[in-house]
């Protein structure tokens, strides 16, 4: 089973609404995941795959403009 975010929202959709805080941390360039799935760039959107374990896309992987700010990452679907 999946766990999607919904939207910006800390409301996560399974069979129904419910909170799940696993979507709260935000990750850094080469920080470690602790949850398999899909993570959003907070910044620009792009998104990757990660299994549990593995690390986030180190600095380089993409570039952002000043205004996108730092590259920081949230998962956005969970492999539950």
């Amino acid at each position: 089973m999946a766990l999607v975010r919904s939207g910006n929202k800390q409301k996560i959709l399974e069979a129904g609404s419910q909170f799940n805080p696993v979507f709260d941390t935000e990750y850094k360039p080469g920080d470690t995941c602790k949850y398999e799935g899909i993570y959003k760039c907070t910044g620009c959107d792009k998104e990757v795959t990660i299994a549990n374990g593995k690390t986030i896309p180190p600095q380089n992987h993409h570039q952002h403009s000043v205004s996108q700010g730092n590259i920081r990452w949230k998962l956005f679907v969970y492999a539950q």
